[in-house]
C-alpha cells in the first residue's frame, strides 16, 4: 500500500477515535479500541541480528560482524530472511491473539551510530566507525527488512538519531557537543542515507542531549530530519528517554511537560510511560487536540502500510519459515565472511591430514554466550567452537579440552585458588600439535548501560585489556611453545599485542552467531579463506584517543587519526594473494559521480573471497578530512591464478568536503585515488605487503 493511500486510511480510521483513544495509541503498548475493531499492537520489537526476545529464531552474527563482510548484498538477503522470520512468528502469535511485547512487526534496527570509541559498550550493534559504510549496509539491510511487496514486509527503524555513542553510564544526563562540520561529515550521513535511498519507515531518538537539546525533542534534528530530508515516518522515543527530561537533563519539571515537550516536537511514539501523561498535558493546553492527532496518523499510516488490518501477502509465511536449513546455512555463510584474520605465520589453514590432536582451550571455547552478542534471539542449536572443531574433525583428529580461566573472575571454582584451570590448559597444550585458543568479551562485559530490556547492566569498556585471567591463560600457553591460533570473541577493538608477538596467527571471530562454531572449522581448516575487513580501527593504545566524552572527531577512527594503527580499519588478510594491478576511471567525472574499472588477480593457488577498496583523498582543500575515505568496496571471488576487472562506481559525494559550517561542497581541485584491498595507509601496506593502486585525479 503506497504512504498517500495508507495515510488517508489513517486519517480516517483516527478521526473515529475520542482525543482519549488517539492518546493511547502514542505508547509502545498501544492497547485495542475494541469499539473500532482495533486490536492492542505492543511496537517493541527487535531484530539487530535476527529476530530477537521471543524465542526461536535464525541468530546470524552480531552486527559489528556483519559490518567486516563488507557485503551489502549479504546484508539485504540477512534482513529478508528476518523478515520472514518475524511474519511467520507475527502470524502464528496473532492466530493465537498473543500481541506482547518482541511479537509486533516493528522492529527497532538497525542501529547506524558511528562507533567512535573503542570503549562503547554498544558499538557492536552498529556496523562500525565509517559513516559510508554504515550508509551502504544500513540502507541494504532497511530494504531486504521492508521488503518490495504490496505491503510492508516489516518496518525498519534507524536509531539512534543522530549522536550517540557512549559514555553509556551518564547517557541519561549527557550532552554531545558536535560541531556543524562533524554532524554532516561523520554522524548524520548514514541517517540520511536510510531515510532518502531506504525510505526508512522510523527513526529513533537517543537518550542523551546534541548540542543542548534532548535528541527525542530537538527542534534541530527534527528539522533536518522532516524539512531537509522529506522524512515522512514516525518517530519513537528510546526507552523512558523522554523522562530523562525531567530526570536527568532537567529541561522540565514534570512528566507532564516531558510529555508535552516530546509530542510539540515531533516524538510520536513513546517507548516508556511518560505519554500516560499526555492527557493531562492536553487539559492544561500544553498539547493541542491537532499534536496528538498528527501522531496518531503517522503510527496508523505504518500499521496500515504492513497491512494489519487488511491482511498482506505475507499472511501465509508459517511458522515452520523460522530457524529453517536455508535460513542456518545464511547464518554460516555470514559468519564465513566477518572472520577477519590479522596475522598468519604460515600455520593456516591448518592441514587435517598432518594433525592428530587439537587442544581447544579457553573460556570462550565452548561459550553460547560468546556466539550471540547482545539483543539476539535464541537459536534451537548452538555451534560452539569447541563442539564446531569436534564435529568436522569426527573421529579422526583428537580434540583436548580446558577452559583455561573463567572470563572475567580470577577463578573458575569457587573454592579453588586463583588461575585454578591453568596448568589444566598447559597439560592439553603440551599433549596437543596445535592450539586453538578462545579468548575475549561477551554481553556481560561489553554491552549496554542497565534498563528494563536489559539484563547484564555490562556498559563500556573501561580498557582494551582482556580480563586478566585471560591474560595469564594466554602467557601460560605462549609458554608451552606449542603452535597456536588465538581466536578473539569481541565486539569491538581490544589490545591483541601479546598475542601478535607471541602466536602464529589470529582470528577475529567477532560474536559469530548460532553456526560461528561451525564457519571456525572452516575456516581454520581452509575449506573456506577468511575474507572479513576490519569495520573498526584496532587502536595501538587509548591513550591516543581524545576523552571518551569528546565528541570531536579529531584523532578518531582511520579518518581523523594522527597515530599508526595496531590493526587499521579496512585490513584483512586471506589465504589468497590478491592485490589490484590497475585502476582506471572508465566514465563520469567528481562533479556527478565516476566508474572505476579495476583489475586485480590473484597470485596463488588458493581461491578466495576479497573486498577490492576505493579511498578518496582530496589534496588541496583545507576543508577535507585528514586522510583518504572509503568511497566504494566490492566483495569479489577470485580463483586461484585469476584475474578479474570489475567496475566500481564512486559517488559525486565522495569529492565534495564539508566546512566548518556544515556546508558540503565542492572545495579542492586535485584528488588521491586508491583503489586495493585495504585503507592506502602506511601500517596496512606493511602488514599485507602490498600497494594500492592510485590515480592521480584533476578537475
Amino acid at each position: 500500500m503506497k504512504r498517500e493511500d495508507a495515510r488517508k486510511r489513517a486519517e480516517a480510521l483516527v478521526a473515529q477515535m475520542t482525543v482519549e483513544e488517539k492518546a493511547s495509541q502514542l505508547r509502545y503498548d498501544a492497547p485495542a479500541i475494541k469499539r473500532l475493531g482495533i486490536p492492542a499492537y505492543n511496537w517493541w520489537n527487535e531484530a539487530l541480528h535476527g529476530v530477537a526476545r521471543a524465542g526461536q529464531a535464525t541468530v546470524f552474527p552480531q552486527a559489528i560482524g556483519l559490518g567486516a563482510t563488507f557485503d551489502d548484498a549479504l546484508l539485504g538477503e540477512i534482513a529478508d530472511v528476518i523478515a520472514t522470520e518475524g511474519r511467520a512468528k507475527y502470524n502464528a502469535y496473532a492466530a493465537k491473539e498473543d500481541r506482547d511485547i518482541y511479537k509486533g512487526l516493528t522492529f527497532w534496527s538497525p542501529n547506524v551510530n558511528i562507533f567512535r570509541d573503542p570503549r562503547w559498550g554498544r558499538g557492536h550493534e552498529t556496523y562500525g566507525e565509517d559513516p559510508y559504510l554504515t550508509s551502504r549496509l544500513g540502507v541494504a539491510f532497511v530494504k531486504g527488512l521492508q521488503g518490495e511487496g504490496e505491503t510492508m514486509k516489516a518496518a525498519a527503524c534507524a536509531k539512534h538519531f543522530a549522536v550517540h555513542s557512549g559514555p553509556e553510564a551518564v547517557r541519561h544526563e549527557f550532552n554531545a557537543e558536535a560541531s556543524a562540520k562533524d554532524m554532516e561529515e561523520t554522524y548524520l550521513p548514514a541517517f540520511e542515507a536510510l531515510v532518502k535511498e531506504a525510505d526508512v519507515e522510523a527513526v529513533m531518538g537517543a537518550y542523551n542531549r546534541t548540542n543542548g537539546e534532548a535528541c527525542c525533542a530537538s527542534t534541530a534534528l527534527q528539522k533536518i530530519l522532516r524539512e531537509e530530508w522529506g522524512f515522512e515516518g514516525h518517530f519513537v522515543s528510546d526507552c523512558w528517554a523522554i523522562r530523562d527530561f525531567h530526570e536527568h537533563h532537567m529541561l522540565t519539571a514534570t512528566a507532564k511537560e516531558s510529555a508535552a515537550m516530546a509530542i510539540n516536537s515531533g516524538c510520536d511514539l513513546n517507548c516508556g510511560n511518560t505519554y500516560l501523561h499526555i492527557l493531562h498535558a492536553y487539559r492544561d493546553g500544553l498539547v493541542s487536540e491537532e499534536t496528538i492527532t498528527a501522531a496518531a496518523v503517522r503510527l496508523f499510516t505504518t500499521r496500515f502500510m504492513l497491512g494489519l488490518f487488511d491482511g498482506s501477502e505475507y499472511d501465509s509465511i508459517p511458522y515452520t519459515e523460522v530457524e529453517s536449513k536455508e535460513h542456518l546455512a545464511l547464518a554460516e555463510k555470514a559468519a564465513l565472511e566477518s572472520a577477519v584474520l590479522l596475522k598468519n605465520d604460515g600455520l593456516l589453514p591448518l592441514d587435517k591430514e598432518k594433525i592428530r590432536t587439537v587442544g581447544v582451550i579457553g573460556p570462550n571455547a565452548d561459550s553460547r554466550a560468546a556466539l550471540i552478542g547482545n539483543y539476539h534471539g535464541t537459536a534451537s542449536r548452538y555451534e560452539t567452537i569447541q563442539q564446531g572443531l569436534q564435529d568436522y574433525l569426527g573421529e579422526e583428529v583428537r580434540v583436548l579440552t580446558s577452559a583455561g580461566c573463567a572470563l572475567s573472575d580470577d577463578r573458575t571454582e569457587k573454592l579453588a585458588f586463583a588461575g585454578d584451570r591453568l596448568t589444566e590448559a598447559q597439560i592439553v597444550a603440551d599433549n596437543s600439535d596445535v592450539v586453538i585458543l578462545c579468548v575475549g568479551l561477551d554481553e556481560t562485559l561489553e554491552g549496554e548501560e542497565g534498563d528494563t530490556g536489559n539484563s547484564y547492566a555490562s556498559g563500556d569498556k573501561e580498557t582494551l585489556l582482556l580480563p586478566k585471567g585471560q591474560r595469564d591463560l594466554m602467557e601460560a600457553v605462549a609458554a608451552t611453545g606449542k603452535p597456536v591460533v588465538l581466536c578473539m570473541m569481541s565486539g569491538s577493538d581490544m589490545d591483541l599485542s601479546y598475542a601478535r608477538e607471541h602466536f602464529d596467527a589470529i582470528l577475529q571471530l567477532w560474536y559469530p552467531g548460532c553456526q560461528g562454531g561451525s564457519a571456525a572449522a572452516k575456516l581454520l581448516f581452509g575449506e573456506v579463506s577468511p575474507s572479513g575487513k576490519l569495520p573498526v580501527t584496532f587502536y595501538e593504545t587509548l591513550e591516543a584517543l581524545p576523552e571518551f566524552e569528546d565528541y570531536s572527531m579529531k584523532g578518531r577512527t582511520y579518518r581523523y587519526m594522527e597515530h599508526e594503527a595496531q590493526y587499521p580499519f579496512g585490513f584483512g588478510l586471506t589465504y589468497g594473494d590478491v592485490r589490484v594491478t590497475d585502476a582506471q576511471i572508465k566514465s563520469g567525472s567528481a562533479f556527478r559521480g565516476m566508474v572505476l574499472e579495476v583489475t586485480a588477480e590473484n597470485a596463488v593457488t588458493t581461491a578466495t573471497d576479497e573486498v577490492l577498496q576505493v579511498y578518496v583523498k582530496c589534496t588541496d582543500s583545507a576543508n577535507a578530512v585528514p586522510n583518504p575515505a572509503l568511497a566504494a568496496f566490492k566483495r569479489v571471488h577470485l580463483q586461484a591464478g585469476e584475474t578479474v576487472t570489475v567496475e566500481m562506481p564512486v559517488s559525486a559525494r565522495a569529492f565534495t568536503v564539508v566546512d566548518e559550517t556544515g556546508m558540503r561542497r565542492m572545495d579542492g581541485t586535485h584528488f588521491s585515488i586508491y583503489a586495493g584491498v585495504s585503507q592506502p595507509d602506511a601500517r596496512s601496506r606493511e602488514l599485507t605487503g602490498k600497494a594500492p593502486a592510485e590515480i592521480d585525479y584533476s578537475l
